[in-house]
């Protein structure tokens, strides 16, 4: 199982590096993921999913210094409350920096996840950059509760899949998506 997880670590980084999709478990359900920081990667990413891009997308780090790079000023209090939350939990951050616009919001905000996932904090880890973390489905079709549910017309959009965690059974549930407001109150979007 470990030559499993590590195969998969070195396939996706190579596929990643080269700007291409991969389809993986995160922390919450299957998603497809990219490049952050490439606008044709999210671009691909778009036009995969039939998705306009006036929606942004999610992305995943793997700690605070992470958000840093990332985000203009944020309040540091979030990272407590994220600390107390028990589902996985995305934040919208206002002032996005570094990333391209075509995965930030129209108002230049970010959706950010701090992943405890241990496929992907290995994976976003060892690339060195934010990954995309987008559903595994069509625009407007409900998202996939696991592997199985996952679109045929999605698999084959993606340059690699990964094998772990392939055959889990349960039903995923998508994050918790917050945004942290100026003055420290929380907006819950979903």
């Amino acid at each position: 199982m470990r030559e499993e997880f590590e195969e998969d670590i070195v396939a996706c980084i190579k596929v990643l590096q080269s700007g291409g999709l991969i389809l993986y478990p995160t922390d919450t359900i299957w998603g497809i993921g990219g490049d952050a920081t490439n606008r044709e990667t999210v671009q691909k990413i778009y036009n995969l999913k039939k998705r306009e891009d006036a929606k942004s997308m999610i992305i995943l780090v793997v700690d605070e210094r992470d958000v840093l790079k990332y985000v203009a000023a944020p309040d540091f209090a979030v990272f407590d409350y994220l600390e107390q939350q028990p589902q996985p939990t995305t934040v919208i951050f206002e002032n996005a920096i570094g990333l391209p616009t075509n995965i930030t919001g129209q108002d230049g905000s970010i959706a950010i996840r701090i992943t405890k996932d241990k496929f992907c904090k290995h994976l976003v880890k060892r690339f060195g950059k934010p990954i995309v973390s987008t559903s595994a489905n069509i625009s407007n079709a409900s998202s996939p509760v696991n592997f199985n549910s996952i679109s045929n017309e999605i698999k084959a959009g993606v340059d690699y899949v990964v094998k772990w965690r392939r055959n889990e059974n349960n039903s995923a549930q998508p994050s918790r998506i917050i945004k942290w407001n100026k003055n420290g109150s929380i907006t819950v979007i979903r």
